[in-house]
């Protein structure tokens, strides 16, 4: 998956629009989608965030679809909690035999939530699919940000990957060993490859030190650095965006599902 959106990020139809722009439009649509007290309006930027993903970076439909199920699987879960939970408003449902009821309440809470979360991992992933880390380590760092976190960030965002791809060579060589065949043999299997795992990550650590140290490292590393002008167009094709988000928020924000 690091590989696929890094990919994408590299070649993506949006590439070179000015990556200070593509993270302001972002950020800003995930702040719209957190502050909207109706689900309009989250609705509307995760439309106009998915069009832009496929339809303007050209990201391909199906590894889309996949990316978005994995956080709207972790919230229909909490929503179905929330349904049952939140009082307020009329009966809609009621499980025969169990204190379970589902609300208005409830429902159009429910539906703020799912709104707000689709809307604002759409636009997540706006980011994640058009703009390479590197990039975005690049602004952070032309803001000032403390030189210590984004050297840590972008440590830590390479040795998540390695982690996982030291993780699924030791797996797959224990299912071709039979290793999880039982449970009691699973539990050793996994327990092995804790132990492994920490080590090898231990090794890699201590490999890009020595690595760093042979080439200099005085404590700060540098990103290189492309400049990109931002056009007029592009200006003011997000202002007028981010307007269009701002005015459905204000004039839907009363607006519930029930």
């Amino acid at each position: 998956m690091h590989n696929i959106l890094d990919d994408y990020a590299q070649t993506n139809g949006l590439r070179q629009i000015n990556p200070g722009l593509k993270l302001f439009i972002g950020i800003a649509s995930i702040l719209l989608c957190v502050s909207s007290p109706g689900p309009v309006a989250p609705l509307f930027v995760s439309a106009s965030m998915s069009a832009a993903i496929l339809v303007l970076a050209k990201i391909p439909v199906r590894f889309y679809t996949r990316l978005l199920l994995i956080p709207v699987s972790f919230a229909a879960m909490s929503i179905a909690v929330i349904l049952f939970i939140t009082p307020g408003g009329d009966v809609l449902l009621e499980v025969p035999g169990l204190p379970l009821t589902i609300t208005a309440g409830g429902a159009n809470l429910a539906a703020l939530l799912l709104a707000r979360v689709f809307g604002g991992m759409c636009s997540l992933f706006f980011i994640a699919l058009t703009t390479p880390m590197a990039e975005i380590l690049e602004i952070l760092q032309r803001l000032r940000v403390p030189a210590v976190f984004v050297d840590l960030t972008m440590l830590t965002y390479r040795f998540i990957f390695i982690l996982i791809e030291e993780a699924g060579q030791i797996y797959r060589a224990q299912v071709m060993r039979l290793g999880y065949g039982r449970f009691r043999e699973s539990i050793q299997s996994f327990g092995m490859l804790a132990g492994a795992l920490f080590l090898r990550t231990w090794e890699s650590g201590e490999a890009l030190i020595l690595a760093m140290d042979a080439r200099c490292y005085d404590g700060r590393l540098t990103l290189p650095g492309e400049p990109r002008s931002i056009s007029a167009t592009a200006v003011a094709a997000a202002l007028l965006y981010l307007l269009a988000a701002l005015g459905i928020l204000l004039s839907t924000g009363g607006l519930t599902l029930i």
